[in-house]
C-alpha cells in the first residue's frame, strides 16, 4: 500500500517517465534495505537504502499525509543513514526533482548538498542530485 501511495504522490508532481523509484521487486533485491515506520501499529512511512558499493542511495522516502509532522521522515532517514554507516558506506546519494520542493527542503535541512549526476540517471530539466558524507 505504501508503495502505491508513494507512486501516486510522485505522479502528482512528476511525469511518469521521469520517476526512477524502485518497484516492489526491486525493493526485495539483496542489496536493498527497506524500512517501514509504524504509528499505532499501522505502516505510515518507508525508505529504501541501496548499497551501491562505494555509496548508499536513498529511494522511496515517503510518509503518508496524515502522519506527517511527527518526525517520521527524520527517523527513517536516521535509520537508513545508520545502516549505511554500519555497511561502512562513506556517502549517501539521492536523485530527486526540483518539482518536489518540500522534499528538497527536507534533504537540505539534513545536510544534503548538490552533487554531480550519478548512477546513470538522465539529466532532465528538473533533475536534482544530492549527497551527504557520513561521519566515520
Amino acid at each position: 500500500m505504501l508503495i502505491r501511495e508513494s507512486q501516486a504522490a510522485l505522479l502528482e508532481h512528476t511525469a511518469e517517465d521521469e520517476i526512477f523509484s524502485l518497484d516492489p521487486a526491486g525493493l526485495a533485491a539483496p542489496d536493498v534495505t527497506f524500512l517501514v515506520a509504524r504509528l499505532n501499529g499501522m505502516p505510515v512511512g518507508c525508505v529504501a537504502l541501496v548499497d551501491m558499493g562505494g555509496y548508499g542511495e536513498i529511494k522511496r522516502l515517503f510518509v503518508r499525509t496524515g502522519a506527517r509532522g511527527h518526525g517520521i521522515a527524520d527517523a527513517l532517514m536516521a535509520e537508513a543513514e545508520g545502516h549505511a554507516a554500519d555497511l561502512e558506506l562513506p556517502e549517501i546519494r539521492l536523485e530527486s526533482s526540483t518539482d518536489l520542493a518540500a522534499a528538497e527542503r527536507f534533504y537540505r535541512r539534513l545536510g544534503y548538498a548538490d552533487c554531480a549526476p550519478f548512477g546513470g540517471y538522465p539529466v532532465l530539466p528538473h533533475s536534482l542530485f544530492l549527497s551527504r558524507r557520513l561521519v566515520a
